[in-house]
């Protein structure tokens, strides 16, 4: 019984899918192919194999390299499914990044690094959010798109 401790990682687990929820809310209503289920998904599973593995390969810090690796190559394949080529266009770049992202979210969670987790939920959001008015502006006066 010692082993069944599930108050921390039940704790850890709703952090990490709390803050990829504004990250998945933005692309939502945006329309991209991922959205509001996909990205707290994602952060889910990314701290979950973190907080699975811990007991096992916590004294192991080789081992545990070799589970983010395998985390990050994984996202990178899920984000990937996310970019569409459409004749000279390319589309959902923004959307595999932040998946990305917020796969380091869950990782975060998962090693207990909630301060490098809130950072980089919060940067993403506001990535997503603020750049992309000044993408919008860029698109609507081409005069300063070309300066840029």
């Amino acid at each position: 019984m010692d082993k069944l401790q599930i108050g921390p990682h039940l704790i850890a687990l709703a952090v990490a899918f709390a803050l990829a929820i504004p990250i998945g809310w933005d692309r939502e209503k945006k329309e991209r192919s991922a959205g509001l289920r996909t990205f707290p998904l994602v952060a889910l599973a990314a701290c979950g194999f973190i907080q699975a593995c811990e007991s096992m390969l916590g004294n192991s810090p080789d081992g545990m390299s070799k589970v983010i690796e395998g985390i990050i190559t994984g996202i990178g394949f899920v984000g990937g499914g996310a970019i569409l080529k459409h004749g000279s266009s390319v589309y959902g770049t923004a959307t595999a990044a932040s998946l990305w992202a917020t796969g380091a979210v869950g990782v975060a969670v998962g090693l207990g690094a909630y301060d490098v987790a809130v950072t980089i939920a919060l940067f993403t959001f506001l990535t997503l959010r603020l750049l992309t008015l000044v993408k919008e502006e860029d698109d609507v006066n081409p005069d300063r798109a070309e300066k840029s």
